[in-house]
């Protein structure tokens, strides 16, 4: 696994023990006794056998003695990727949850999230909910924020100062019956989605990017869509937004653009499936719209709590692989009750088993699956692949470094366990008490260091 090429910085430190990732090949890849060297530019710069320490020492220009060793319960994984999280909808995360959709949205949704042009309120529920999904071992989080530019600018910039790697989405939508003072023009929201994206870029963020972010096709009229798949295009940025979440909204949505052929078709026609967009839910998608979904690059964000939550429907994500369409995992708060990406693991794997139950044949996901769709999947689905995801010499180091029999902790160990239950058993009984650091491109993001004031 060594890779002779010495890299051109230097090292910054060296991590020895046991490493868990996945590969496009495989869905588990477990390397006991291991050595992981990244440079002060935060990129892995070799994987190695332990055996080879003195070697590898030589070669990289490290003292053998520097070396962090991992106790025997501990490990090293990729970072969990979130694709879908309502950074908005954090403040009512845990309740909220006896209607369904549309309804949802309307009693609940709407009104909180008109309170984010109170920049004070917005900075107090940003800085918790990055500090949180941190904690819970979000290295990468693909926000939806709401409709108002200088709280999204701002949770950019918490993101930022937190050392997160995130794509930021400012909310767009013209058409609000409910709550009608939470809405724009059309030349509202084009014309702060171009400031919004002007504004982030100017930035200069190394680890934060804009999206661009139609709430989903009722709340928007063609005019915008076809606005915001021109700017997503010209800009060369992500897209993200909400598909066939619920049976009553693809009626809607059915009644609302009678000339498209599915839900699918009416973001198509307006540009908005790239290979940089990513679509939440996906329950009722046909085999024909997975067609376009792999035809385009375009990925899905399956969150299964809110799926189950709404009691919106549940997605067959074997059926979704077979179809060789991207996808990863999301939260969803607040639709989805939890902002740990380990509860997402866990309803995944639930609503395989649900669909095994409804029919045998079906093949359930192991967790094995599951726990590449939480960290090189999802990495897949947001097009970040290339710089994060699992440990390949070259990637930034995107790392929990997780003790499973942590002091305190949420796990009894009984007998001495091998690596692959180590795993099985934090990603089914563990939280944020195992996990001890967090590295966002090779940066120690947790525990936390307060960001120096400018």
């Amino acid at each position: 696994m060594a890779n002779p090429d010495k890299s051109s910085s230097a090292i910054a430190y060296v991590y020895r023990g046991t490493f868990v990732h996945s590969t496009q090949q495989t869905a588990l890849q477990v390397q006991e006794d291991a050595l992981l060297g990244v440079d002060t530019e935060g990129k892995i710069a070799f994987i190695g056998e332990g055996k080879k320490l003195e070697a590898l020492s030589q070669v990289f220009e490290f003292s053998p003695s520097e070396v962090t060793q991992l106790t025997e319960h501990e490990f090293l994984m990729p970072g969990l990727v979130d694709t879908h999280i309502h950074a908005c909808q954090y403040s009512y995360a845990g309740t909220a949850l006896d209607l369904p959709l549309l309804q949802w949205l309307n009693t609940y949704t709407f009104p909180v999230e008109s309170r984010f042009k109170d920049l004070e309120f917005a900075r107090r529920v940003y800085t918790h909910v990055v500090k949180r999904t941190l904690t819970n071992g979000t290295t990468t989080a693909c926000y939806f924020a709401s409709i108002h530019t200088d709280a999204t600018l701002l949770l950019g910039q918490i993101a930022n100062d937190f050392g997160q790697r995130a794509l930021v989405g400012k909310v767009c939508m013209d058409r609000n019956d409910s709550v009608k003072h939470y809405r724009e023009s059309i030349q509202e929201s084009h014309d702060e989605t171009c400031r919004f994206i002007k504004e982030f870029l100017n930035k200069k963020y190394p680890l934060a990017k804009p999206v661009v972010t139609p709430r989903f096709a009722l709340s928007c009229s063609r005019e915008l869509l076809e606005q915001l798949g021109k700017i997503a295009k010209n800009n060369n940025l992500h897209i993200q937004s909400h598909i066939s979440e619920n049976k009553e909204e693809i009626q809607l949505v059915k009644e609302l653009f009678p000339e498209s052929e599915s839900y699918t078709d009416v973001y198509h026609k307006y540009n908005l499936l790239t290979d940089k967009t990513v679509m939440a839910h996906g329950c009722h998608l046909s085999d024909k719209e997975l067609a376009v979904f792999k035809e385009t690059g375009a990925s899905l964000s399956h969150c299964p709590n809110s799926n189950f939550s709404l009691c919106s429907g549940v997605l067959n994500v074997r059926n979704v692989l077979k179809h060789k369409v991207k996808l990863g995992l999301g939260t969803d708060v607040a639709g989805g009750y939890s902002s740990s990406m380990l509860d997402a693991v866990r309803r995944t794997l639930d609503a395989s088993k649900i669909l095994t139950i409804q029919d045998p044949k079906h093949e359930t996901l192991s967790f094995e699956e599951v726990f590449r769709l939480a960290t090189l999947g999802g990495s897949q689905a947001l097009s970040l692949d290339d710089q994060t995801g699992n440990f390949e010499v070259g990637k930034d180091f995107d790392a929990l470094r997780v003790n499973v029999a942590a002091p305190g902790g949420p796990i009894d160990l009984i007998h001495s366990e091998g690596p692959k239950t180590l795993l099985e058993k934090f990603l089914n009984l563990g939280d944020d008490r195992n996990i001890v650091e967090v590295f966002v491109a090779g940066k120690k993001v947790v525990p936390f260091t307060e960001p120096k004031a400018e």
